[in-house]
């Protein structure tokens, strides 16, 4: 803990100094190049969710059945 009273005494001449400091015991030091990576990074996730999404629900993959197209309209004659 550097907070305190720090005192210098060089010849005759004593001179004291009061410190006061807050220190953050759960603070991570990042820097420039961090910071950009995790922007990067962040970027690439979400475009490859993005693609992932696109990819799962956006085909139309044809596997779907006509007859099932025509049971649900005859069965429902009155919004026909």
């Amino acid at each position: 803990d550097p907070r305190g009273l720090y005192v210098c005494e060089t010849g005759g001449e004593r001179t004291s100094l009061q410190v006061h400091y807050r220190m953050c015991q759960n603070c991570i030091e990042v820097d420039a190049p961090t910071i950009s990576g995790i922007v990067v990074a962040d970027v690439v996730a979400t475009l490859l969710l993005a693609v992932a999404v696109y990819c799962i629900t956006g085909h139309d993959r044809g596997h779907t059945s006509r007859a099932s197209d025509k049971q649900n309209l005859l069965s429902n004659e009155l919004y026909q």
